[in-house]
């Protein structure tokens, strides 16, 4: 049985004061080491070195620790080592988000007209869609968009329905060494929808299979004609994609499908699926309009009719760094590239943009990101880097409300829900990549920031581009790394905030 697709469930399946002195070099060891005698707790941490012999981790590590207060490093080891920064790179990208939209900051979607009502309620003009960047439109928007449009006297549309998402620059997916099906990987425009997925489900019929995609969200599965898929007789690869021009060409392969099931795929063309979803949904409030067609550049004469608005930004930054959707994180950081009216053409020009801020305005160095999600794996950051930047956004901007609270776990994995240690903070995760950094509450009140990092990026670069959704071994190092980021803040915790 199918059930109505909430908001948050979709999110859920989409399976995201300036810096005060530090030390030159980070300690190899501890500066403030537990003395005998002390509380329980502290003196069960093992020692520094236990603990990076313990996580059994291949390839490269690096952490840092600071006080908040006082700016001071305290602890850290291959500090200036850049590595992959995976999703952790989002919480740089909502602050820097919140610094130039600011935490109010709505995203509109517009539908403008080129000509007048009539006093039939038809347009004598041309109907544009205008996508103002939002990245969590849906179909349930559109439709309350398409409401709107009639509440404003309506009936009909004489001309075309253009649309328009020249807002950001459209890339055809974020990180293009992904696999083609991988959902994660959309691509980015001015003018998106469903996190630019379309819903691909398919069911045994006898020997064939019936397919269908749709738009969905919510209650309205509004079926999609600018993807399509055909099954084809083979055991691999499970899916390919073609550009067809004005359309999605996807194949997958049977033997890979049993009886029914269902996945979400990228969409490549964001703004024509968008315009293909509204002449659906306004065709559901009794508005015919005619298929979809793209513009280039507004016309100068255009008025608005109607408008729907985003959720504030802080809502928006929330959910994107609870459920790391790649998708927000590009979108607002390059919404707010452009509010500082810089001339983007790319991700990466935006991620420089952003690079630049933190160097001219926080004074930070040893940030290289390629992009503003941390998808790709090009993109390197420094644990140090990472901690001092966290250090001068904290008297800053409210970023540390909007991070997700890390549970403190023992060594099996176990939550330890009396433990005294209040973290909030980004996780990253790529193929043999893991990264965690946030903030530590101690009991005695002490704040701590800090950063941890790790790769096996000699095994990642041998992974063939289409086993790189879940290659073998990823998981297993990827718990290993887990298990040592909880380690080492049970350690922070215990010698930089006293329980007693």
């Amino acid at each position: 049985m199918n059930l109505p697709l909430s908001r948050r469930s979709f999110l859920a399946a989409l399976a995201a004061s300036a810096a005060g002195p530090v030390l030159a070099n980070a300690p190899e060891t501890s500066l403030r080491p537990v003395a005998r005698g002390e509380d329980v707790w502290a003196r069960t941490i093992p020692d520094l070195e236990e603990i990076i012999r313990d996580a059994r981790l291949d390839g490269s590590f690096a952490f840092s620790v600071g006080n908040v207060e006082t700016g001071e490093i305290l602890e850290g080891r291959n500090g200036d080592e850049g590595l992959p920064p995976a999703s952790v790179a989002k919480a740089l990208s909502a602050a820097y988000a919140l610094e130039f939209l600011g935490a109010d900051h709505r995203f509109a979607t517009r539908l403008l007209s080129t000509g007048e009502v009539d006093a039939d309620g038809i347009l004598q003009g041309d109907l544009i869609l205008v996508g103002g960047g939002d990245p969590t439109l849906d179909t349930d928007a559109l439709a309350r968009l398409a409401g709107r449009l009639r509440d404003a006297g309506v009936n009909g549309v004489s001309g075309k329905l253009l649309i328009w998402g020249g807002a950001l620059p459209e890339v055809t997916g974020i990180d293009p060494e992904q696999p083609d099906h991988v959902g994660y990987n959309p691509s980015v425009s001015g003018l998106n929808l469903n996190f630019n997925r379309v819903h691909f489900e398919w069911n045994r019929v006898g020997e064939s299979y019936e397919v269908a995609l749709d738009g969905r969200s919510g209650s309205r599965r509004p079926p999609v004609s600018m993807a399509r898929m055909v099954v084809v007789s083979r055991r691999s690869p499970i899916y390919t994609y073609t550009d067809g021009g004005e359309r999605d060409d996807w194949t997958v392969a049977k033997s890979a499908l049993g009886n029914a099931g269902s996945r979400w795929l990228p969409v490549r063309r964001p703004a024509l699926y968008t315009g293909e979803v509204f002449q659906a949904v306004a065709g559901s409030e009794g508005l015919r309009l005619k298929a979809p067609e793209m513009i280039e550049a507004m016309p100068e004469t255009a008025r608005e009719l109607a408008s729907i608005e985003s959720q504030p930004l802080t809502d928006i930054l929330r959910d994107m760094l609870k459920w790391s959707t790649n998708l927000t994180a590009e979108v607002v950081g390059c919404a707010a590239s452009v509010e500082r009216g810089i001339d983007i053409a790319s991700l990466e020009d935006s991620a420089e943009a952003m690079n630049a801020w933190a160097r001219d305005e926080l004074g930070i160095d040893g940030l290289a990101l390629k992009d503003h999600s941390g998808l790709g794996g090009d993109s390197r950051v420094e644990a140090e880097a990472m901690t001092r930047a966290l250090i001068a956004l904290r008297g800053r901007m409210e970023l540390k409300p909007l991070l997700k609270p890390i549970p403190i776990r023992d060594e099996a994995r176990q939550v330890l829900s009396s433990h005294p240690l209040d973290v909030h903070a980004k996780t990253g995760t790529l193929n043999f990549v893991s990264g965690l950094a946030g903030f530590i509450d101690c009991p005695d009140g002490t704040e701590l920031a800090f950063a941890v990092f790790s790769g096996d990026l000699e095994h990642r670069a041998t992974i063939p581009r289409e086993d790189r959704e879940g290659p073998p071994g990823a998981r297993t190092y990827n718990t290993r790394a887990k298990k040592f980021q909880m380690e080492l803040i049970k350690r922070w915790g215990a010698l930089y905030g006293r329980t007693s």
